[in-house]
């Protein structure tokens, strides 16, 4: 049922910007998972079917750019008003990487 749940969203999001001609560069599915801060092991806790292959042939069949991690840490950053990024480096890397991929993919779209 929690994977249904994540298809429904990510394709009524798709389907709600299609409406207003905004174009999607692609999806960051937030809480993806949890790491465990003692053994390192990844628990999906809404289902491990990645995004993708839930989004596949709707209008949600865009590149997924990041799974975010339940961090509890950024609930804390949050709470006092510190940036994430700054106090984790781990989630600067994350944030870093959809950057590089948006990038790339706005490059590839004024090539063509």
């Amino acid at each position: 049922k929690q994977w249904y749940q994540r298809r429904v969203r990510g394709i009524k999001g798709a389907e709600m910007f299609g409406k207003v001609s905004l174009p999607i560069l692609g999806l960051i599915e937030n809480m993806s998972f949890f790491s465990c801060p003692f053994c390192s092991v990844k628990h999906h806790l809404y289902g491990s079917t990645p995004l993708s292959e839930l989004v596949a042939g709707t209008a949600a069949d865009v590149p997924v750019l990041a799974q975010l991690p339940m961090e509890p840490s950024v609930v804390r950053d949050c709470d006092k008003g510190s940036p994430s990024v700054i106090d984790n480096p781990h989630i600067g890397l994350v944030f870093d990487s959809v950057a590089e991929r948006l990038l790339l993919h706005l490059d590839l779209e004024s090539e063509t």
